[in-house]
C-alpha cells in the first residue's frame, strides 16, 4: 500500500498465543506502513506476555467485554486519534494482510463507507464449515430483507471504515457477535456498505468463540437481534 491516508488496523486478541504473533508479523512484512493496534480482551493464555514481550502496541482491558466491546474500544481509540481508515483484522491467523489494500481501496476512493472483507465473491480458500456456510447465508438473506443491501459474508471480521462510519461505530456497536449488526446498523444509518474478494485461511491454532453447540445458539440469538434492531430503528423514525 502507498497512501497517504492515515490507517489503523485493529486486531481483536482474546486467548490468541497460538496465533497472535504470527499476525502481526505477518501484518509487519506485508503493510509495514500502517499503524495497528492490539486488543487483549482479559485472555486467561499468555496472550498479555507476548504483546508486552513483543513491543506490541496494545490496549489491556481491564474487563472482558467480548468482541463487539472490544473492537469499539479500537474505533474509539481511532476516532479519538484522528485515523481516516480503522481495518479489523482478526487475531487468529484467517485474514491475510496481503488483502488489506482490496479491503482499504473502496473506502479510500470514497466509494463505500465500510468495505468487508469477502469470501464468498470468489469462492477461493477456506470456506468455513458446511453448516457455518448455511447460516450466513441465513444471515445475509435476512439482512437483506430487513435493509435491501445484500452482503454474502455478513459474519466476515475483517473489515474497513472510513471516519464518519469509524466514529459512528465509537458510539453505537453491538456488543456480543456484532459484525451482522453492525452492517443492518450501518446500513439503515445511511452509509454505504459494500464487499471485496478475499482469500481467507484457516485457524491456524486455538479455538473459536463460536463452536458446534453456540452455533444454533448464535443463529437464533443474532437473528432477533437483526429483527428487534429493525422494528426499534423503524419506530424512533419520524411519522412511523
Amino acid at each position: 500500500m502507498n497512501s497517504p491516508a492515515k490507517i489503523l488496523v485493529l486486531i481483536p486478541c482474546y486467548n490468541e498465543e497460538a496465533n497472535i504473533v504470527s499476525t502481526v508479523e505477518r501484518l509487519r512484512t506485508v503493510c509495514p506502513e500502517v499503524d495497528y493496534l492490539v486488543i487483549n480482551d482479559c485472555s486467561t493464555d499468555r496472550s498479555a506476555e507476548l504483546l508486552k514481550s513483543h513491543g506490541y502496541p496494545y490496549l489491556d482491558l481491564p474487563v472482558n467485554l467480548g468482541i463487539g466491546g472490544g473492537v469499539q474500544c479500537g474505533y474509539l481509540y481511532a476516532r479519538d486519534n484522528g485515523y481516516d481508515v480503522a481495518v479489523q483484522l482478526d487475531g487468529d491467523g484467517q485474514h491475510d494482510p496481503a488483502y488489506l489494500q482490496a479491503v482499504v481501496a473502496p473506502v479510500l476512493a470514497g466509494e463505500l463507507d465500510m468495505c468487508i472483507g469477502s469470501r464468498f465473491i470468489t469462492r477461493k480458500g477456506f470456506q468455513t464449515s458446511f453448516m457455518r456456510r448455511v447460516g450466513i447465508r441465513f444471515l445475509s438473506w435476512l439482512i437483506h430483507l430487513l435493509t435491501g443491501r445484500r452482503v454474502l459474508d455478513v459474519t466476515s471480521g475483517f473489515r474497513a471504515t472510513n471516519a464518519r462510519l469509524t466514529s459512528y461505530f465509537a458510539d453505537h456497536y453491538a456488543t456480543d457477535y456484532p459484525e451482522p449488526e453492525a452492517i443492518l446498523a450501518a446500513t439503515l444509518a445511511g452509509y454505504r456498505v459494500g464487499e471485496a474478494p478475499v482469500i481467507m485461511q484457516e485457524r491456524r491454532g486455538g479455538i473459536s468463540s463460536i463452536r458446534s453447540f453456540k452455533s444454533a445458539y448464535y443463529m437464533i440469538k443474532v437473528s432477533l437481534s437483526l429483527i428487534i434492531d429493525r422494528l426499534a430503528i423503524q419506530k424512533s423514525k419520524p411519522n412511523s
